[in-house]
C-alpha cells in the first residue's frame, strides 16, 4: 500500500485546507437567502443605511441598493430566523420611510462576505 508523501516540514494536520471555507460552512443553522424590493417612500429617508445596520445587528451578509424606479432592493443571507426577522422589519423600515409593499422572493447565496451597499441599479 503506497503512503501519501509529506513535503519536509510539513505535517498531515497542514494538508487539511479550513482556512478557505465560508464563516457560515460549519454552521448547524439553516441558512437561507431572501430577495426583497420594498416600495414606498424608501429613497432619501436613511433607509440603506438603516438596513446596512440592522442587517449587521442580525450577523446577515448580502447587500442594499436603490432602484432607478424609486424602490431599494436587498438580498439578506443567513440564519432562517435572522433572515425573517429581517424582512418583517423592512415592513416598518427606519423612522422617516413610509413603506407601502414587500415584495420578497427566495434567492440564491452570492457568497457576499459581509453586508454593504450597492451603487443605485
Amino acid at each position: 500500500m503506497k503512503r501519501d508523501r509529506l513535503r519536509r516540514g510539513q505535517s498531515r494536520r497542514a494538508c487539511l485546507d479550513f482556512g478557505h471555507a465560508p464563516h457560515h460552512a460549519f454552521s448547524s443553522h439553516a441558512v437561507t437567502a431572501l430577495r426583497l424590493s420594498i416600495v414606498g417612500r424608501v429613497q432619501g429617508v436613511g433607509y440603506r443605511a438603516w438596513t446596512v445596520h440592522e442587517a449587521m445587528h442580525r450577523n446577515l451578509r448580502g447587500w442594499v441598493r436603490n432602484r432607478r424606479d424609486g424602490s431599494v432592493e436587498a438580498l439578506f443571507i443567513g440564519e432562517t430566523e435572522a433572515v425573517t426577522s429581517m424582512a418583517a422589519a423592512c415592513r416598518l423600515g427606519p423612522p422617516l420611510a413610509q413603506v407601502i409593499d414587500v415584495h420578497q422572493s427566495p434567492a440564491e447565496d452570492d457568497g457576499s462576505a459581509d453586508f454593504f451597499e450597492l451603487p443605485t441599479d
